[in-house]
């Protein structure tokens, strides 16, 4: 249908339109009107996503002026879900006006969810994907191809490469499937393509970590123009997303790794100084003229970017301690040192980066201004000396993006170094957490550059909450209702099982038998009453494999069994995908089946359990933090003095959260 909204003209692809839909569109419209941000709660299964490419597409027409559309989701499968539904609009705005409605939209993805080619995308962890493609790519590799026909290239990008300028998508909406399919039939790589066609694209969707990682968004989304509109679907989380976006975790084994990284690289300096020392000269000139010019290499041989530096001090010189590789990796081996000593201690130690700092200057002789530098020290060293296994250096890498982030920021963090895990005091287990506190520092950047963000879910609720962790101000916040014409959901509390005893996860209670054979006989009774699919929700992996392990001794897990599969959710990505397919096909064939999985796990968000696919869900208890967590309890007191959030506040708000998107 066609409609006007305060003289917009909106394109819907559906006949009919919810009324919470057009409220939402109203408020989406004056938010642009107004260039500003906005918060809006809208109840899952309200079409919500419809909702927003359709006002948003349709201002696009309208208003020229207006940049592209930046759409981030959390999951590859909402990605999808999010193109599809964009191929519709864009069939019916074609439809209604014709060759002007043409646009290009494409989803953008790691290259282990787009390379084609079989000897790389096999390799498994997407670390290994990357890797595998420098080995392929990287300048000096191609080079020296030259020469030699011996050397084995990517034949995708080489295919790339060679159509230079003619290397473009035409109009249309792409997904991964659909660019993967494209780059096979013209012997490209859909990796790269993707990434030279956003510019031109009108719509980009892609993860939250393109624009909140600053370490990837300094790669991808650097060049995207102010005017554009970015949407954060699916936000309930992403105070969560912003944090681990700037936190770094230290163990032993990543010490240990360092330790070997370095080692391997001072060996690749001898060999270089051996074989072509001019290399190293020039890098050493580049590095004093400054670290701008990274941005200039080329596609295959840019690595992360650098988690926080600032863009003001890209044209400083790097300083005088660090330039030469040999003295780098000598301050390099000085840092791992004072951390491995820092490690060795049998009390838990907490303190600022300010503190940290000045201990590390007094003790190993290691200034601030060099920390802040490390990480790009770091990438320049390892493209001087062409290393292109650089999932092998992954340890040392953590190590530089730790000392990055301590040496640039003062406030926000916090320095946690635990000896072992409370739960576990008796398996040494030492790990140095650098935690951010204040998720307003990784999204601070796309406020302050882009027109207009759009925070969107169907759980925000209580919504005065974001504004207040994220530290801006909308111009629109608003929630609304789902129109419902039955009633179609029936949510019951249970507090007591069939034998009339209390049941609870309350840490005291959780693991009581009498507890943990209610809730076994509650699931019992439900797989003989229900058909098709149930899903179980726990409070977290620990709680679930015991539980399990439970019912399996005391033979529940047996009976529930002769009515329907089980299957669970591991934290591995593989097996918990392949469990999902099998459930849905348990509960496709008419089997049905029971799906364990944990509320703050993979399957709670981004995974659809419509239908006949989740005729139940039982949540057995509230998703809470674990409240005894240093660096919860570090969070709780910084959120209070900062912005006067309640603890209660905070723990109510982050469980509710969780327990209802899941």
């Amino acid at each position: 249908m066609k409609f006007k909204i305060d003289g917009l003209t909106v394109y819907f692809p559906y006949e009919y339109i919810y009324p919470e839909q057009y409220d939402y569109m109203m408020d989406l419209k004056r938010t642009l009107d107004a260039r500003g941000h906005c918060l809006l709660e809208m109840p899952t299964g309200t079409g919500k996503t419809i909702t927003l490419l359709s006002l948003i597409t349709s201002y696009m027409l309208a208003n020229p002026s207006v940049g592209k559309l930046i759409y981030c989701t959390r999951t590859v499968h909402e990605m999808e879900k999010v193109l599809e539904e964009l191929r519709k609009l864009q069939a019916y705005q074609e439809k209604c006006l014709g060759k002007v409605a043409k646009m290009l939209a494409l989803g953008l993805s790691s290259r282990k969810n787009l390379c084609v080619l079989p000897e790389v995308s096999g390799e498994g962890s997407r670390e290994s994907v990357d890797a595998g493609c420098r080995k392929l790519t990287a300048s000096w590799v191609r080079a020296l191809a030259l020469d030699n026909p011996n050397i084995e290239l990517c034949s995708f990008y080489e295919g790339y490469e060679k159509s230079g300028a003619d290397a473009l998508l035409p109009t249309g909406v792409y997904t991964l499937h659909d660019l993967r399919a494209f780059g096979r039939e013209r012997g490209w790589c859909p990796y790269f393509l993707a990434r030279h066609m956003i510019q031109f694209a009108n719509v980009v969707v892609y993860n939250y970590q393109y624009l909140l990682d600053p370490k990837v968004a300094g790669i991808i989304s650097k060049e995207m123009e102010k005017e554009c509109v970015v949407v954060f679907d699916e936000a309930h989380n992403i105070d969560n997303v912003c944090i681990e976006a700037l936190s770094v975790n230290i163990r032993q084994q990543t010490l240990d790794g360092a330790t070997r990284n370095l080692s391997q690289v001072t060996q690749l300096i001898e060999k270089s100084k051996a074989t072509d020392a001019n290399r190293l000269r020039q890098e050493y000139n580049r590095l004093v003229e400054g670290l701008a010019q990274r941005g200039n290499l080329p596609g295959s041989d840019t690595w992360l970017a650098n988690p926080a530096l600032p863009q003001d001090i890209l044209q400083e010189a790097v300083p005088g301690n660090i330039r030469r590789a040999e003295h780098f990796v000598a301050f390099l081996k000085r840092l791992v040192q004072y951390i491995k000593a820092r490690m060795n201690t049998e009390q838990v130690e907490s303190e600022s980066p300010v503190s940290f700092v000045t201990s590390l200057q007094n003790q190993a002789g290691i200034d601030q201004k060099s920390l802040k530098f490390c990480y790009d020290r770091l990438h320049s060293l390892l493209l001087t000396l062409e290393v292109t296994n650089t999932d092998e250096f992954m340890h040392i890498q953590t190590i530089c993006d730790f000392a990055t982030l301590v040496g640039t920021y003062t406030r926000g963090f916090t320095i946690i170094i635990e000896p072992y895990d409370e739960r576990m005091p008796n398996i040494p287990d030492p790990v140095l957490q650098l935690s951010c506190l204040d998720s307003s520092l990784a999204i601070k950047p796309v406020f302050e550059k882009f027109q207009s963000v759009v925070i969107t879910s169907g759980t925000l609720s209580p919504i005065d909450l974001y504004p207040r962790l994220l530290n801006f101000h909308p111009v629109i916040s608003n929630s609304y209702k789902m129109t419902l014409t039955r009633d179609c959901l029936c949510p019951m509390v249970l507090t007591r099982g069939s034998d009339q005893l209390p049941v609870s996860t309350k840490f005291d209670m959780r693991s009581d038998p009498g507890v943990v054979r209610n809730y076994g006989r509650l699931l019992l009774e439900m797989v003989t009453a229900v058909p098709d699919g149930i899903v179980c929700f726990f409070v977290s992996y620990s709680y679930m494999d015991g539980i399990v392990n439970s019912w399996n001794e005391m033979g529940i897990l047996q009976d529930v069994m002769q009515h329907k599969l089980v299957f669970i959710e591991t934290q591995d990505v593989v097996e918990t995908t392949l469990a999902l397919d099998n459930y849905r096909r348990a509960c496709d064939c008419g089997r049905g089946a029971v799906f364990f999985s944990v509320a703050r796990g993979k399957v709670a968000e981004g995974i659809d359990f419509d239908r006949h696919y989740g005729r139940l869900v039982i949540m057995y208890g509230v998703p809470f933090q674990y409240t005894l967590s240093r660096i919860l309890r570090a969070r709780l007191e910084y959120l209070r003095e900062t912005f006067q959030i309640k603890e209660n506040d905070f723990l109510t708000f982050d469980a509710v959260v969780c327990l209802v998107a899941g």
